[in-house]
């Protein structure tokens, strides 16, 4: 099956939801990645048919199904929340879709068995969901969308109210599952590290605009524009002022390097961008930037610790450094970071990518 979004927009109440967007998805994993409010709830309810667009249509192997109900359609649906049946065992529930299809009681037994196999379900079939975790009831409601063995398969965020653990479990698993369907799956995400884990397609939403698709590590090491590199880096890409020419490049706050070869065609004005792993206390080699900061605040996260800082004197630019280990820095320490040139992207003045690193280099330490 091959689904087709054609000029498809969405407006509520005068909101716009989503702006015109096209997009093409085909059987595999296509992750929707994007923000809070980058509309791709209502892009999924657009492809499930519980909600109709304000104009474009919806294609299905090139067949206009815009105005076909939700229950005439090959779709399953699993949301944020652990949506089961409170009253009916673990079985039940993911036999639910199939005994409203009319399946034979033989055929229902068979299928429930594999599925709750596959997640792992099979010990807590006679319990009912309030005797279950947060994560076994969220596994209730996948296999509950697997089990109809359904051409489209919608994840809208499945794992974000479980704990680091629990979601690290199930996103692995997923892929799994994922790889063994002929669907066409959709999943949708806020955390980019979620999305290059789980590979695939991406397509890149911000503020109910498409931005950017493709295979998502080719739109991790290419965003097309600043808003993607944006959206596609936890914490955010760094954007720093530079003017470029003659083999030479200065930042705004006066450090000057020698260009790399993907910048050196480059003349003019800038910004440039490093992302946060890219910045470190300690120089990766000789040609890397040193350049002086004052330490904001620091954010320990067990493995790593994420510096925000300001650089330079007076309202520098900011640059949010990502550490592995635990550093003991306080805020208001002077630090020097260090950037290698050889991993800055650089964007023109309509934010348009200019330059982007080597994809080896990148991948090295993605």
């Amino acid at each position: 099956m091959t689904l087709t979004l054609d000029a498809v927009s969405r407006v509520v109440q005068g909101q716009t939801h989503l702006y015109p967007l096209t997009l093409t998805l085909h059987p595999g994993l296509n992750v929707l990645l994007g923000p809070t409010l980058a509309g791709k709830t209502s892009l999924m309810r657009i492809m499930a048919g519980l909600d109709q667009p304000s104009a474009g249509r919806v294609l299905v192997d090139g067949q206009d199904v815009t105005g076909v109900n939700v229950q005439k359609r090959s779709v399953a649906f699993v949301y944020q929340q652990f949506v089961n049946y409170p009253n009916f065992t673990v079985f039940e529930n993911i036999a639910s879709p199939l005994r409203i299809a009319g399946v034979n009681a033989a055929d229902i037994g068979a299928r429930v068995h594999d599925v709750a196999a596959l997640m792992h379900l099979e010990p807590m079939l006679g319990r009912l969901p309030a005797e279950l975790s947060g994560g076994q009831q969220q596994r209730v409601a996948i296999a509950r969308a697997l089990v109809k063995d359904a051409d489209l398969l919608l994840f809208d965020e499945p794992l974000v109210n479980l704990d680091y653990k629990l979601r690290e479990e199930l996103r692995a698993e997923m892929q799994g599952i994922f790889a063994r369907r002929s669907a066409v799956v959709v999943y949708s995400t806020t955390e980019p590290f979620e999305a290059l884990t789980l590979g695939g397609q991406v397509a890149v939403l911000s503020e109910g605009r498409l931005l950017q698709a493709g295979n998502t590590l080719e739109v991790y090491h290419h965003p097309a524009t600043m808003r993607v590199g944006q959206v596609f880096s936890d914490p955010p890409i760094n954007l720093l002022d530079a003017t470029l020419g003659g083999g030479q490049g200065q930042l705004a706050g006066g450090e000057r390097f020698a260009l790399p070869p993907h910048l050196a065609g480059l003349d003019g004005a800038y910004r440039l961008g490093v992302r946060a792993n890219h910045a470190g206390l300690r120089p990766e080699g000789p040609d890397d930037l040193p350049m002086g900061a004052v330490v904001n605040i620091a954010e320990l996260s067990g493995s790593e610790t994420y510096l925000h800082t300001r650089l330079g004197a007076g309202d520098g630019a900011h640059l949010v450094a990502q550490l592995p280990g635990i550093h003991p820095v306080t805020p208001g320490q002077a630090v020097t970071l260090h950037v290698s040139p050889r991993r800055m992207f650089a964007f023109d003045s309509a934010g348009a990518l200019a330059a982007a690193p080597s994809r080896t280099l990148v991948e090295v330490n993605a």
